[in-house]
């Protein structure tokens, strides 16, 4: 065990070095100019924040996206006494485009065409697609077990795109519900992102990933060959979310350093028992 985790340790080290380069080349998210009258955007472009009521929350992404590419959103805060939550999608309009942003997503956006739009739930939210069998969610498979998020062609590494809650007195009891990732996908810190795939035929697929899981094709046939932009609704119960920059291509060497720890441990909290630096044990706890 000690092995492991001095080699966990000297990976520790090479991550900034890592991130730093991954940085240069990695494209990065934004939200667009454009957006509903109770939105407030910060000033980084990444956090949008509904202000008042429970509508004209949208938003968009500042640049469409390319095939395969993830636009990933973290609900940081919730607003009690609405029904209703986070809605995301896919738009053909350009942003800049619109007289007039929409009150809502569903229906006011689908309707005016070229959008599609779905709309988190507590539950339910996976498609089955035509001739499928509906999956069970997998008991007692870890997140790390791959570190790999395969929607058809495209691989994204998994590290960013768990939302976790915090740990606390009572996380050895809730592990098993951590480690299956089963944090409700309405909840804060839950992450939820977009995504389309292009097909044989020239239109392309929407997905919906929430916590590191595809949702499978929420919607096909979407015309592919045009400009596709997020669409993020920051609606009723969900007050605030921030957009999470996703990294491409290998797994960081944070999500190896977790491997390889995690492999040693019972539960969460055995990671405060360990002789390791504080920056490592929040980094192993998702803090």
């Amino acid at each position: 065990m000690q092995s492991s985790l001095k080699i966990a340790l000297t990976r520790l080290g090479e991550t900034f070095l890592k991130v730093a380069m991954a940085a240069l080349w990695q494209p990065s998210s934004r939200f667009h100019r454009v957006h509903g009258t109770n939105v407030r955007i910060d000033p980084s472009g990444t956090q949008a924040t509904r202000v008042e009521s429970f509508a004209n929350g949208l938003c968009f992404s500042q640049e469409p996206l390319q095939p395969g590419q993830l636009f990933l959103v973290e609900i940081e805060e919730k607003e009690l006494g609405w029904c209703g939550h986070l809605r995301v999608g896919l738009t053909a309009q350009d942003p800049c485009t619109l007289e007039v942003v929409p009150e809502y997503s569903l229906p006011d956006l689908v309707n005016t065409g070229e959008s599609w739009v779905f709309a988190i739930t507590r539950n339910h939210n996976r498609v089955t697609p035509e001739g499928e069998e509906p999956q069970s969610p997998v008991q007692g498979k870890g997140f790390l077990s791959d570190p790999y998020l395969r929607v058809e062609k495209f691989k994204i590494p998994k590290d960013k795109l768990v939302g976790r809650s915090q740990p606390n007195r009572y996380s050895h009891i809730l592990d098993d519900l951590y480690k299956t990732n089963l944090l409700p996908p309405t909840a804060r810190r839950s992450r939820i992102g977009v995504l389309y795939t292009p097909q044989s035929d020239g239109t392309g697929d929407m997905h919906i990933i929430i916590n590191g899981e595809d949702m499978g094709p929420s919607a096909k046939s979407i015309p592919a060959h045009r400009p596709l932009y997020a669409v993020v609704d920051v609606f009723a119960s969900t007050k605030s979310v921030r957009v999470v920059q996703v990294e491409y291509g290998f797994p960081s060497l944070q999500t190896l350093c977790r491997l390889i720890i995690q492999k040693h441990i019972v539960h969460r909290m055995a990671i405060d028992w360990l002789d390791l630096p504080p920056l490592l044990k929040n980094l192993c706890k998702y803090e």
